[in-house]
């Protein structure tokens, strides 16, 4: 049973994230700024302070695991600088201090650069506010930057273009990087569901090196 790292874990996705790798009885070490902050208890978790943006904070988190997974990077709003593609940056500094025993890295993504089935991309909508245009486009510039990575083992994993806590049905869809849509044209994924799908690639991995989307 591969041993996690999980930075982001008190977040909207990454306390969902944590909760299915306890369910199904993965180690983990949560990694947060404020330790009191994860109010989850369970004889698997493991809680220690640590700075996605402080590389060898990184390091020292990932060292002797098997998986690094960052949930940081949606809670970016009005008035604040974006944070996802440092922490990109950072991530692969730390891990690449590691050499050969750097664990495979697992991100969260976001869903602006899908293809949409118009041929454009989320982000190209009408109306999207300026704050959400920043969180969209600093995930696609750090999906840039790991496709540039070929030293580490990473996967980045975008949700569909709406994501919002639900229910867990254990079912959905995947695709590359094309936007995931239902008969009714709406592209929708639970936290829950969402969290299963990143944990069913952890313990399989089907996207190395790359981007995937997954949605109803």
């Amino acid at each position: 049973m591969p041993t996690i790292a999980l930075f982001g874990a008190n977040g909207t996705i990454g306390s969902r994230v944590l909760d299915e790798a306890l369910r199904r009885g993965h180690q983990v070490t949560a990694v947060v700024r404020d330790p009191a902050k994860i109010t989850t208890t369970h004889p698997n978790l493991t809680v220690t302070t640590g700075d996605v943006f402080d590389a060898e904070s990184v390091a020292a988190a990932a060292k002797g695991q098997d998986v690094l997974i960052s949930a940081v990077g949606g809670g970016d709003g009005p008035g604040h600088l974006a944070t996802i593609e440092p922490a990109a940056r950072s991530l692969v500094a730390g891990l690449r201090t590691l050499g050969d025993a750097a664990p495979r890295l697992i991100t969260v993504g976001g869903a602006g650069s899908l293809r949409t089935p118009d041929g454009k991309q989320v982000w190209d909508a009408e109306g999207l506010p300026d704050f959400l245009l920043q969180i969209m486009h600093a995930h696609g510039d750090a999906l840039d930057f790991y496709r540039t990575v070929s030293d580490l083992s990473w996967t980045n994993l975008s949700p569909a273009a709406t994501i919002a806590p639900g229910e867990r049905t254990g079912s959905y869809r995947t695709a590359t990087d094309d936007l995931i849509t239902g008969q009714d044209g709406s592209s929708r994924i639970s936290t829950e569901d969402y969290a299963v799908a990143l944990l069913d690639e952890l313990e399989r991995p089907r996207h190395p090196g790359a981007r995937f989307t997954v949605g109803y």
